[in-house]
Protein backbone atom coordinates (compact mmCIF):
# COMPACT_ATOMS: atom_id res chain seq x y z
CA UNK A 1 0.00 0.00 0.00
CA UNK A 2 1.24 3.60 -0.69
CA UNK A 3 1.33 5.90 2.15
CA UNK A 4 1.25 8.64 -0.40
CA UNK A 5 -2.19 7.52 -1.20
CA UNK A 6 -3.52 8.32 2.39
CA UNK A 7 -4.61 11.21 3.90
CA UNK A 8 -3.05 11.87 7.42
CA UNK A 9 -4.72 13.70 9.75
CA UNK A 10 -3.06 15.41 12.90
CA UNK A 11 -4.62 17.56 15.53
CA UNK A 12 -3.51 21.02 13.50
CA UNK A 13 -2.16 19.15 10.19
CA UNK A 14 -3.79 17.69 7.12
CA UNK A 15 -1.22 15.93 5.18
CA UNK A 16 -2.47 14.80 1.52
CA UNK A 17 -1.18 14.73 -2.09
CA UNK A 18 -0.53 17.42 -3.73
CA UNK A 19 -3.45 19.58 -6.25
CA UNK A 20 -2.80 21.75 -8.89
CA UNK A 21 -4.99 24.12 -6.33
CA UNK A 22 -2.17 24.50 -3.67
CA UNK A 23 0.41 26.41 -6.31
CA UNK A 24 -0.62 29.80 -4.85
CA UNK A 25 0.08 28.48 -1.45
CA UNK A 26 3.10 27.06 -1.81
CA UNK A 27 4.34 30.24 -3.69
CA UNK A 28 3.04 32.30 -1.12
CA UNK A 29 4.36 30.13 1.82
CA UNK A 30 7.59 28.32 0.75
CA UNK A 31 8.84 27.44 -2.97
CA UNK A 32 9.78 31.00 -3.41
CA UNK A 33 11.08 31.56 -0.78
CA UNK A 34 15.48 31.12 -1.39
CA UNK A 35 16.65 30.67 2.44
CA UNK A 36 13.27 27.62 2.40
CA UNK A 37 14.52 26.23 -0.52
CA UNK A 38 18.06 26.39 -0.05
CA UNK A 39 17.44 24.40 3.76
CA UNK A 40 15.77 22.21 1.71
CA UNK A 41 18.02 21.86 -0.86
CA UNK A 42 15.87 22.59 -3.74
CA UNK A 43 15.11 25.39 -5.96
CA UNK A 44 13.56 28.67 -5.83
CA UNK A 45 9.91 28.56 -8.34
CA UNK A 46 9.52 32.27 -8.72
CA UNK A 47 6.43 32.25 -10.51
CA UNK A 48 3.08 30.08 -10.24
CA UNK A 49 3.76 28.78 -13.34
CA UNK A 50 6.45 27.14 -12.68
CA UNK A 51 5.01 25.95 -9.68
CA UNK A 52 2.24 24.78 -11.58
CA UNK A 53 4.46 22.92 -13.60
CA UNK A 54 6.51 21.25 -10.86
CA UNK A 55 2.85 20.22 -8.95
CA UNK A 56 2.18 18.98 -12.82
CA UNK A 57 4.99 16.13 -12.30
CA UNK A 58 4.19 15.27 -8.46
CA UNK A 59 0.38 14.96 -9.25
CA UNK A 60 1.28 12.41 -12.19
CA UNK A 61 4.08 10.79 -10.22
CA UNK A 62 1.45 9.70 -7.65
CA UNK A 63 0.56 6.87 -10.02
CA UNK A 64 4.02 5.40 -9.26
CA UNK A 65 4.45 2.63 -6.65
CA UNK A 66 7.31 4.13 -5.10
CA UNK A 67 6.23 8.37 -5.17
CA UNK A 68 5.75 9.53 -1.31
CA UNK A 69 4.78 13.21 -1.01
CA UNK A 70 2.41 14.84 1.04
CA UNK A 71 1.27 18.52 1.16
CA UNK A 72 1.50 20.08 4.90
CA UNK A 73 -2.28 21.73 5.47
CA UNK A 74 -2.70 23.90 8.17
CA UNK A 75 -5.65 22.48 9.26
CA UNK A 76 -7.40 26.30 10.19
CA UNK A 77 -7.14 28.03 6.95
CA UNK A 78 -6.54 24.87 4.66
CA UNK A 79 -3.25 26.78 2.92
CA UNK A 80 -0.21 24.68 2.05
CA UNK A 81 2.66 25.12 4.47
CA UNK A 82 5.08 23.27 3.61
CA UNK A 83 5.85 19.73 2.69
CA UNK A 84 7.43 16.34 3.59
CA UNK A 85 8.41 13.56 1.03
CA UNK A 86 10.45 10.64 0.91
CA UNK A 87 13.31 11.57 -1.41
CA UNK A 88 14.36 8.02 -2.45
CA UNK A 89 13.09 4.55 -1.54
CA UNK A 90 14.06 1.33 -2.07
CA UNK A 91 12.22 -1.48 -1.53
CA UNK A 92 14.96 -4.06 -1.99
CA UNK A 93 15.75 -2.98 1.35
CA UNK A 94 12.44 -1.79 2.49
CA UNK A 95 13.58 1.73 3.43
CA UNK A 96 13.32 5.55 2.58
CA UNK A 97 14.69 8.81 2.76
CA UNK A 98 12.92 11.61 4.21
CA UNK A 99 12.81 15.18 3.12
CA UNK A 100 10.57 18.08 4.68
CA UNK A 101 10.16 21.88 4.93
CA UNK A 102 7.93 24.33 6.10
CA UNK A 103 7.54 28.37 5.21
CA UNK A 104 9.32 31.03 7.27
CA UNK A 105 5.99 32.24 8.54
CA UNK A 106 5.41 29.03 10.31
CA UNK A 107 8.30 27.84 11.30
CA UNK A 108 9.38 27.52 15.23
CA UNK A 109 5.25 26.40 15.79
CA UNK A 110 5.99 22.62 15.99
CA UNK A 111 4.89 21.88 12.20
CA UNK A 112 7.58 20.30 11.00
CA UNK A 113 7.81 17.66 14.18
CA UNK A 114 3.98 16.92 14.19
CA UNK A 115 3.98 16.63 10.41
CA UNK A 116 7.03 14.00 10.98
CA UNK A 117 6.09 12.07 13.68
CA UNK A 118 2.67 11.31 11.63
CA UNK A 119 4.56 10.48 8.35
CA UNK A 120 6.43 7.77 10.59
CA UNK A 121 3.72 6.25 12.32
CA UNK A 122 1.55 6.13 9.06
CA UNK A 123 4.35 4.57 7.61
CA UNK A 124 5.40 1.78 9.80
CA UNK A 125 1.77 1.09 9.96
CA UNK A 126 0.45 1.33 6.15
CA UNK A 127 3.39 0.53 4.49
CA UNK A 128 6.32 -2.66 4.42
CA UNK A 129 9.17 -0.20 5.10
CA UNK A 130 11.21 -0.77 7.76
CA UNK A 131 13.33 2.02 7.98
CA UNK A 132 13.01 5.46 7.72
CA UNK A 133 16.34 7.82 7.46
CA UNK A 134 17.19 11.47 6.96
CA UNK A 135 20.05 13.92 7.09
CA UNK A 136 20.59 17.95 7.63
CA UNK A 137 23.53 19.88 6.76
CA UNK A 138 25.32 21.15 9.31
CA UNK A 139 24.11 24.82 8.82
CA UNK A 140 20.56 23.58 9.05
CA UNK A 141 20.88 22.63 12.84
CA UNK A 142 17.17 22.95 13.67
CA UNK A 143 16.39 20.34 11.19
CA UNK A 144 17.78 17.58 13.71
CA UNK A 145 15.92 18.65 16.47
CA UNK A 146 12.72 18.24 14.34
CA UNK A 147 14.17 14.70 13.47
CA UNK A 148 15.09 14.05 17.64
CA UNK A 149 11.86 15.14 18.91
CA UNK A 150 10.26 12.60 16.38
CA UNK A 151 12.01 9.87 17.89
CA UNK A 152 14.68 9.59 15.09
CA UNK A 153 18.17 8.72 16.34
CA UNK A 154 21.56 10.43 15.22
CA UNK A 155 23.72 7.94 13.71
CA UNK A 156 26.42 9.74 12.60
CA UNK A 157 28.22 12.68 10.68
CA UNK A 158 29.89 12.70 7.51
CA UNK A 159 32.18 15.53 7.40
CA UNK A 160 32.57 17.60 4.40
CA UNK A 161 29.87 15.64 2.53
CA UNK A 162 27.97 18.50 0.84
CA UNK A 163 29.27 20.54 -1.71
CA UNK A 164 27.61 24.25 -2.15
CA UNK A 165 27.82 25.15 -5.92
CA UNK A 166 27.07 28.72 -5.07
CA UNK A 167 29.60 29.37 -2.45
CA UNK A 168 32.32 27.02 -2.85
CA UNK A 169 32.07 25.50 0.89
CA UNK A 170 31.75 22.14 2.16
CA UNK A 171 29.60 21.22 5.16
CA UNK A 172 29.18 18.31 7.08
CA UNK A 173 26.05 15.55 6.72
CA UNK A 174 24.50 14.56 9.97
CA UNK A 175 22.51 11.18 9.63
CA UNK A 176 19.39 10.16 11.58
CA UNK A 177 17.07 6.96 11.30
CA UNK A 178 14.49 5.18 13.03
CA UNK A 179 12.98 1.41 12.58
CA UNK A 180 9.68 0.26 12.55
CA UNK A 181 8.88 -0.82 16.22
CA UNK A 182 11.49 1.89 17.81
CA UNK A 183 8.50 4.05 18.54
Amino acid sequence: MRAATGIINTARLKLRPFTMEDAPGMHANWINDKDIQENYGEPVYSSIASVEELLYKWVLSYKKSDFYRWAIILKDHEDCIGQIAFCQVDMDHRLAEIEYCIGRSYQNNGYATEALTAVIQYTFTHTSLHRLQAYHRGKNAVSGKVMQKAHMQYEGTHKESYYYNDTGEYDDKHYYGIVKGAI
